[in-house]
């Protein structure tokens, strides 16, 4: 069984969130939303909430085997967090599998960590990926390494596919 952070603020795309948070928790992984606060009711750009577990001052790196950071508007909220951007380097430092989609690609990007990496997103942020130095390709899901990307909601089911085979 793995443990999962599932990255998040306000704005969250939410299948993005929902879908790949229940996939996991169905395959038996432990799941925790992190946020800036504990405790935060965060709203979906559907209407959806979620209610974060912890704060990110409360985790580090190697209580989790793997990151999920959800698209919408919440990647640009939590790439303006130090600690979050630090989170999401030093699990992709240990070579746990980091997965992003749609504008999640963000906080790729302020992480340093798409750097000669293969990658794929919403369509809107592929300038953002190239400029800090990834490849970006328009595919479903795309894995390099412990890097596990996608592009939208529709993609959804290819990278719980994708992040649940990882986990393996």
């Amino acid at each position: 069984m793995a443990r999962l952070a599932f990255l998040m603020d306000i704005m969250f795309q939410d299948k993005e969130f929902q879908v790949p948070y229940d996939r996991a928790r169905q395959a038996g992984h432990e799941t925790v939303i992190v946020g800036l606060e504990r405790g935060k009711r965060l709203t979906a750009l559907s209407g959806a909430e979620a209610v974060t577990d912890r704060a990110i001052e409360e985790v580090t790196a190697e209580e989790f085997d793997a990151v999920v950071i959800p698209g919408g508007y919440s990647p640009d909220k939590i790439r303006t967090s130090q600690p979050m951007v630090g989170l999401v380097r030093r699990v992709f430092e240990a070579n746990k599998p980091v997965a992003a989609i749609c504008h999640a690609g963000w906080m790729l990007a302020e992480a340093d960590v798409a750097r000669g990496r293969t990658v794929t997103s919403w369509p809107s942020i592929r300038t953002d990926l190239r400029n800090a130095g990834a490849d970006w390709i328009d595919q479903e899901v795309v894995v390099d390494g412990n890097l596990i990307t996608s592009r939208n909601p529709g993609d959804v089911p290819a990278f719980c596919d994708a992040l649940l085979k990882h986990l393996k």
